[in-house]
């Protein structure tokens, strides 16, 4: 069996929950086998931590295609098995099971996970030209359907004279005990007002559209620059990609932070059931509903329309309309574009008959 520091180990995150399942993994039996957290995952390769030393690593094949054929993938945040070969090589042979799972469904359905073992996503959102309550909205129903605590990080509060009013608009548009901050993501004391969620052996991640100040909070946190960051568009407010890849840094206070690309669009890896337990406040009111399987669109009776602003509804349905896009399978997908395909066709076909044409 393996032996390990867990004090070290823990100063990259590592949870005892983690360790449950290790006396079931054969791998943990292998001479060289130590235990590492995944800091990059890269094409053809990644990165791991063991607390000491930081390693050029690639999975092997058969744990790769074990993971493709649950629709999963190796992601930064795993805790894996590694062992280093004869030649100097190391590889990754086996994953620990995850705590929980940051994933989201591309637009043709296939799952893309994006980080694991999180204690806290800081959601973060511009309080400039880019402020989307909608989009935090969504943000903050996956976290949780995620089963990772949420905190708000409302950044550029130096740059807008409006920043009080967007916080009362979220404060009553948003369900209560969420914690939210506006910070100027440059500043110190940005550090200092999300310090308690960056506890030794804490692992936040950081999420958000492009231009919103992800890696500009990265650096304020780690008091170096060690993400570029770029200026955003003067018209809206958005900005490039200028974090590629997620990577996870280790803070000067003991935290891991997990940095990533911007995210404009989410759509969930959840059913309906999964997503309306985001939304908790609909689900509370849906119990007083006339029907049991109301929609809450134009039913007599429906305890929710009423009570929730029509633009949380609106973004609530469609919520609910992604996770149904992204439970259908290739062959429903192809038959659902074919059928608007024949509906667009006979529509153009009307136009042109009733213009003469």
């Amino acid at each position: 069996m393996l032996e390990y520091d867990f004090a070290v180990l823990h100063s990259l995150g590592l949870q005892p929950a983690s360790l449950a399942a290790l006396a079931d993994l054969p791998e943990a039996d292998h001479p060289d086998a130590r235990l590492a957290r995944v800091t990059e995952v890269q094409r053809e390769g990644l990165f791991l931590h063991d607390g000491r030393l930081d390693t050029a690593a690639r999975p092997l094949p058969r744990l790769v295609q074990t993971l493709l054929a649950e629709a999963d993938a190796l992601v930064v945040g795993d805790w894996v098995i590694a062992e280093r070969n004869a030649l100097g090589e190391t590889w990754v042979s086996a994953l620990l099971p995850r705590i929980n799972q940051l994933a989201r469904r591309a637009n043709d359905g296939r799952r893309q996970p994006l980080a694991s073992n999180i204690d806290t996503a800081l959601l973060v959102m511009g309080l400039d030209h880019d402020f989307n309550p909608r989009r935090l909205e969504r943000y903050l129903a996956f976290t949780r359907i995620a089963a990772i605590a949420p905190v708000i990080v409302l950044t550029k509060a130096d740059l807008t004279d409006d920043g009080s009013a967007r916080l009362d608009e979220l404060a009553a548009r948003l369900p209560g005990g969420t914690p939210m901050l506006a910070v100027d993501a440059r500043a110190d004391s940005a550090r200092e007002a999300l310090a308690p969620w960056l506890g030794a052996g804490q692992t936040v991640v950081l999420l958000g559209a492009s231009g919103t100040g992800k890696s500009t909070l990265t650096n304020t946190l780690l008091a170096t620059p060690a993400q570029a960051t770029g200026a955003v568009r003067a018209g809206d407010s958005r900005g490039r990609h200028t974090t590629v890849a997620r990577h996870l840094f280790r803070l000067p206070g003991g935290a891991c932070l997990i940095d990533t690309p911007g995210l404009r669009t989410w759509r969930p890896d959840a059913d309906e059931a999964e997503l309306t337990s985001g939304f908790d406040d609909i689900q509370a009111l849906a119990a007083h509903c006339r029907y049991r399987d109301c929609q809450h669109l134009e039913e007599p009776g429906c305890a929710v329309r009423g009570a929730v602003p029509a633009d949380r509804l609106r973004n609530y349905h469609k919520v609910m309309r992604d996770a149904r896009q992204g439970s259908l399978t290739m062959r429903e997908r192809k038959a659902q574009t074919a059928k608007w395909k024949v509906i667009s066709k006979a529509a153009k076909a009307y136009g042109r008959a009733k213009r003469g044409g």
